[in-house]
């Protein structure tokens, strides 16, 4: 089984190059499933209900969320869908599935989407005690258990990598929108990668105007971000090879486009 995971989409230009970068990826690989990160699809801050429709029409199987999920109240038209996940350590109050379990050729994949606390600005519960929760419910009942960690810091990344290790078969990370190239399989099996990047448009910082980003660190004044109007779009993704018999991660490589 081959899964794909897309680093965090930004703006709409970003959402038309997950479907380009869909169909080149599916002309060379047989990709089975398909993740991607959408809490910037919308103007680079949450998603709506055409956006969430657009991706699953490209192929995309499950839209997970962060920071940005209420950015767009359109969201709470399409919030109890199947294939839309919001970090489960939000608030219990707050509505959404933290969890879902999907089938796939005769295996059933989990996946969890959790925020981190460390300078996210987020109200959240502790992610590392919402996972092993979690974990609780579906870990005798998925074959193949995937971990969307949305967080700012690299050690708290790294730690739940650790933490899961053995646990899940996956935990990548989402929101700092630059890729990093420290895939590997951990010592009891579970792939990690601490961000898997972004897919929006090259010419930006992580995504937004690159003249109004300098302006707000060289003044230190509030300025408005907006999504760089840059054309030439980048997309970062993930790719995981799992055997189907043991349904272990064989190889994680990075694609980008």
């Amino acid at each position: 089984m081959k899964i794909l995971l897309i680093g965090d989409i930004v703006g709409n230009a970003g959402v038309k190059k997950v479907k380009q970068g869909i169909e080149e990826i599916k002309k060379k690989q047989n990709i089975d499933f398909i993740i991607a990160n959408g809490e910037n699809a919308a103007d680079g801050m949450g998603i709506t209900a055409k956006i969430f429709n657009d991706l699953m029409s490209f192929g995309v199987n499950v839209v997970t969320m962060g920071n940005h999920t209420w950015g767009k109240k359109d969201i709470f038209s399409i919030i109890k869908e199947e294939n839309l996940i919001v970090p489960a350590n939000f608030s219990r109050t707050a509505p959404g599935k933290g969890y879902n379990i999907y089938n796939c050729n005769d295996k059933k994949i989990a996946v969890i989407n959790l925020i981190g606390r460390v300078d996210v600005g987020i109200l959240s519960d502790n992610p590392f005690v919402t996972a092993e929760k979690i974990l609780q419910k579906v870990k005798e009942e998925a074959d193949i258990i995937i971990v969307d960690f949305h967080a700012e810091a690299t050690a708290e990344k790294i730690a739940m990598g650790y933490f899961l290790d053995g646990k899940v078969s996956v935990v990548f990370g989402t929101h700092t929108h630059v890729q990093t190239a420290d895939e590997k399989i951990l010592e009891n099996g579970t792939a990690y990668i601490t961000d898997i990047g972004m897919t929006g448009p090259k010419k930006s910082v992580i995504g937004m105007d690159v003249d109004t980003s300098v302006k707000r660190f060289y003044t230190t004044l509030p300025e408005r971000y907006k999504v760089s109007s840059d054309s030439n779009q980048i997309m970062n993704s993930v790719l995981l090879s799992i055997n189907d018999e043991t349904c272990r991660v064989e190889k994680i490589e990075r694609i980008n486009l």
